[in-house]
């Protein structure tokens, strides 16, 4: 329902870029003849997807190191990209991470962890696209990828709950801030269960859970990347102008019916579900 040029002439930022929804959304923003830059920690898997993407759509794509927790890796990243690419007309923030456990078991370093990529790295990079934006006098737009528990909170995630809410804030406040004084758009995008290797892997144990999430979602089903993709670009494109500090979930209606993700969990006995989270851990290394 898209035309091919929606995007053309946008230069668009994803972080997380190389795999997953992140790039799901590099690949469908470049098929919509936007110029797209992935970032990430992992160059080698980064560069490697956007020779993918390159393939796929025969558009353009940039693939940059990034560690979103460092301010002085970010200004450089964009200066390259002003350089070689020309402005920033959108940004994503999807760079994430997440685990379960119980939270009393928490570490401060596991906390810190979370913490210090979702939310400070989403600031980081906010403040400094924002600062390009307003000296170039670009009307921008900024995405940021939360989750319904971000309004709702949810068992077992409190780091990834507290984070996503504190971005969720900055996209409103910013919304008002930026909006009024330089025209920028900024909004959030709370998905749902989508399956992805990396995340997925984490955060569902195993194959009885994956089917006690879907009974949780009144449509019966997990999302799938191009309806997340779809909804990310045309909050990218002009005909999206008038959208600003909004919010949009797309999770088939689940958090309606079930509130946080994974509150169901404290249905188990604690001792098991204890062990269950460590063999996530240990799996996930």
């Amino acid at each position: 329902m898209f035309e091919q040029k929606l995007l053309e002439n946008q230069v668009i930022l994803v972080t997380g870029g190389g795999t997953g929804l992140g790039r799901s959304m590099a690949a469908r923003f470049a098929s919509l003849s936007a110029k797209v830059v992935i970032l990430a920690r992992n160059l080698e898997r980064l560069e490697q997807t956007a020779a993918e993407i390159r393939k796929e759509t025969g558009g353009e794509v940039l693939s940059l190191e990034l560690d979103v927790r460092r301010p002085e890796m970010v200004d450089a990243a964009l200066a390259r990209v002003l350089r070689e690419m020309g402005p920033v007309t959108g940004l994503v923030n999807n760079a994430a991470g997440n685990f379960l456990a119980a939270t009393e078991d928490l570490s401060p370093r596991g906390f810190d962890a979370i913490i210090d990529i979702v939310l400070r790295g989403s600031f980081f990079m906010t403040q400094a696209v924002g600062r390009q934006m307003i000296d170039q006098r670009i009307r921008g737009s900024i995405v940021s990828i939360l989750t319904p528990y971000a309004m709702t909170g949810s068992a077992f995630v409190v780091p990834s709950a507290m984070a996503k809410a504190g971005v969720l804030a900055m996209t409103r406040s910013l919304a008002v801030e930026w909006g009024t004084a330089y025209g920028i758009r900024l909004n959030a995008v709370a998905p749902g269960p989508f399956p992805t290797d990396g995340a997925w892997n984490a955060l569902v144990p195993d194959g009885a859970v994956e089917e006690e999430v879907k009974k949780r979602i009144p449509l019966r089903r997990f999302g799938e990347h191009k309806e997340l993709a779809d909804l990310v670009a045309y909050l990218m494109s002009p005909s999206a102008g008038y959208i600003n500090g909004d919010c949009i979930t797309i999770d088939g209606g689940g958090w309606q019916k079930s509130g946080g993700d994974f509150n169901h969990l404290t249905d188990l006995d604690r001792g098991s579900l204890k062990k269950i989270f460590a063999s996530m851990k240990a799996r996930a290394k």
